[in-house]
């Protein structure tokens, strides 16, 4: 390593020790609308009440947040079949995360949080547990736990890797960390050739292209039926906001204001419902569950009435305030495959703010067709495959996106094309995990 490299990660590392109190109060913070995050505080600074390993027995596995805890699932599922009586060493940065992969942990199996990437907190990590494999799930690459996983020769692997045009561009805006980071890692395997040539410019060896694993994932099917029992018991179409983010509920919002007052309007003089809309549900799901509160109180500014999921009993067909309300708000977690089987339409979150849009497969899987705005960049592949195919429409904002979405409603044969599209595209860019799962058998 170069002078300029290890002034660099010298300079890093001093200042990650330093942040060590402002993660502190951020979790405390966090604490106060999501609890898990007081949790266990002290293994994010590598102080730990398991037992320590006397030998190397752990693969570690690392998901930082919902999304890659449930796509680890998969790998975890086939892993296991191929290699009985595999311990997991199971780390997580969230608290959904952690709260997911509880329901992933076999006898034996060990979870922490992800340890804060100062020197001597890594150094206290591996020490105790000695992992003999490490597998980092899509975009988690830590300059001082890749480092020293390098130093003590453990192979550590990046698996679903993906990189955005964004992030590459930034990564190289730090070069003198980011380069020997991504050049230490033992393998990348990647989701397609374009992240594959993003990770080569920064130096890591890509040593398979072999899909999205998130293809492979299975919705409930149970929760999508009960879904689309829910739509039919409503006998009206629904439009759904998925994984909104920070600011753009208030511009879905403003849109969904005018149909609903055009409709009390018609309403009122004839009973008639506004043509562009009829009758039209509109669900907010959001992406974060601390921002359901603020969720509920931007929906009341508008002077739209609001009914939350948690509070049905059953069918919202079957809970007056559900029926009688402009909007639903999905406050719940882990319902999204019922939440797609109940919309006729999703609108994609994180796409119409410039967030990078969350990922549109699962909407795919369970034939829910999607409209998203112009900011998919950390899925752009799978965001242009799906459009190309007919499962997604691209918008350019948020009122170009709801009349799509409106339109889309009102025109059953496009709509039924759109779906067979969606499910379509899911079936045939599966079968990374078998892929991903051949490629590490060597390392096992």
């Amino acid at each position: 390593m170069s002078f300029m490299n290890t002034l660099a990660r010298q300079l890093y590392s001093l200042f990650m020790m330093l942040g060590q109190p402002l993660l502190r109060r951020k979790l405390a913070r966090r604490g106060l609308h999501e609890p898990g995050y007081l949790e266990a505080v002290e293994e994010r600074f590598g102080h730990y009440i398991q037992p320590g390993e006397t030998a190397s027995e752990l693969v570690w596995l690392h998901a930082v947040s919902l999304g890659e805890t449930r796509t680890a699932a998969m790998l975890l599922k086939a892993l296991r079949a191929q290699h009985p009586g595999l311990r997991i060493l199971l780390t997580h940065g969230t608290a959904t995360g952690r709260a997911e992969g509880r329901t992933l942990l076999q006898h034996g199996d060990v979870q922490v949080w992800q340890p804060w990437d100062s020197p001597a907190v890594v150094a206290r990590f591996f020490a105790h547990f000695k992992p003999r494999l490490g597998l980092l799930m899509e975009t988690e690459i830590w300059p001082n736990l890749v480092v020293q996983a390098q130093a003590r020769a453990m192979p550590l692997l990046l698996v679903n890797g993906r990189l955005s045009e964004k992030s590459l561009k930034n990564a190289l805006r730090l070069a003198l960390l980011s380069r020997p980071a991504y050049g230490a890692l033992t393998a990348v395997f990647a989701q397609t050739a374009a992240d594959a040539a993003r990770f080569s410019q920064l130096g890591a060896t890509v040593s398979g292209v072999f899909g999205n694993l998130k293809f492979d994932a299975r919705p409930s099917v149970s929760q999508q039926a009960q879904g689309k029992a829910w739509r039919r018991a409503v006998a009206q179409p629904v439009l759904m906001f998925a994984s909104s983010r920070d600011g753009e509920e208030e511009l879905f919002l403003k849109q969904i204001s005018v149909v609903v007052q055009q409709e009390r309007v018609h309403a009122a003089i004839d009973s008639v419902a506004y043509a562009g809309s009829k009758n039209v549900r509109f669900l907010i799901v959001p992406r974060h569950p601390q921002r359901f509160d603020e969720a509920e109180a931007l929906i009341k500014q508008h002077g739209l009435s609001v009914s939350r999921r948690s509070g049905w009993d059953g069918s919202p067909a079957d809970n007056d305030e559900a029926m009688q309300a402009d909007v639903w708000l999905g406050d719940t977690l882990g319902e999204m495959a019922r939440y797609f089987g109940l919309s006729d339409v999703a609108l994609l979150g994180g796409s119409f703010a410039p967030l990078g849009g969350q990922n549109l497969i699962e909407a795919a899987a369970c034939g829910c067709p999607v409209v998203m705005g112009p900011h998919t960049f950390n899925f752009t592949e799978a965001a242009e495959m799906a459009q190309a195919e007919g499962a997604a429409l691209r918008s350019a904002d948020m009122a170009e996106a709801v009349h799509a979405g409106l339109e889309l409603i009102s025109n059953p044969p496009t709509l039924a094309a759109a779906v067979a599209a969606g499910l379509a595209f899911s079936a045939r860019n599966q079968g990374a995990t078998a892929r991903t799962v051949g490629a590490l058998r060597g390392c096992l």
